[in-house]
């Protein structure tokens, strides 16, 4: 809730400088947020290497951003988005350590993969009819993977970093407010995460605000090795329903 919080913060006092910059002719603001209905499945490693498939189910997942467009040269766009995930699961007949303690019998997981993308891109294409951008990202992860019986829990914190390569586009009808849209997060330093969403939405013109209504299909991957002291392969995936505001 912190990071949340600190990211509504940064929107409001972000939103501030914009309007006073005058957004139409020097900057853009955005904010947005989506509701991610997601599936998940994967394994994590136990203290062996040995894979303990872990069944999971996921909760309702949720996103929330603001970007900065503007007009200096040579300065890249920046996007911050605070991404909640997380996913649980219950084995009955577990046998494996994990973080140097043994767990047998019915066991809880909570696999938490909260992250924050910040984000610095290039706009290649600025159009009704088509828009690209290109950059990089950087995905800090805020999350743990917690382990518990009935009488002894045990938490691995998932706090590292992944650099990404990042591209946005999108394609629009001229005079109908629709267009299609694509969004790909994929690792650098980690080849095997990526976070990716493509879909459809509708703009409402209005004098002061534009408001963008989306809908689309996300899949995010986090298959690590080693990563932050543990492995992992977990897969998320589900459609979502968003909101954007363009001041």
């Amino acid at each position: 809730m912190l990071h949340l919080r600190k990211t509504l913060l940064a929107a409001a006092c972000l939103m501030a400088v914009s309007s006073a910059a005058h957004s139409d002719t020097f900057a853009g603001f955005k904010v947005g947020g989506d509701y991610w209905h997601s599936d998940a499945s994967g394994y994590f490693a136990d203290d062996s290497g040995a894979k303990v498939n872990s069944d999971l189910d996921a909760d309702a997942q949720g996103s929330l951003w603001f970007a900065v467009e503007h007009m200096l040269p040579f300065v890249p766009n920046l996007k911050i988005r605070e991404n909640r995930v997380s996913a649980t699961s219950s084995l009955d007949n577990a046998d494996f350590n994990f973080n140097g303690h043994g767990f047998s019998g019915k066991v809880g997981i909570d696999n938490k993969l909260n992250n924050t993308d910040f984000v610095l891109y290039y706009e290649l294409l600025d159009s009704d009819l088509a828009e690209l951008d290109v950059g990089g990202a950087y995905k800090m992860m805020n999350g743990s993977l917690r382990v518990s019986d009935a009488g002894y829990p045990e938490q691995i914190d998932i706090d590292s970093g992944i650099a990404m390569g990042y591209a946005s586009g999108q394609v629009g009808v001229p005079g109908m407010g629709l267009y299609a849209f694509a969004e790909l997060l994929h690792g650098v330093s980690e080849s095997n995460v990526h976070d990716y969403s493509v879909g459809l939405g509708w703009v409402f013109d209005g004098l002061v605000v534009d408001t963008k209504v989306r809908v689309g299909y996300r899949d995010m991957s986090f298959d690590v090795s080693r990563f932050s002291g543990m492995t992992q392969d977990t897969q998320l995936s589900g459609v979502f329903a968003g909101v954007e505001l363009d001041f």
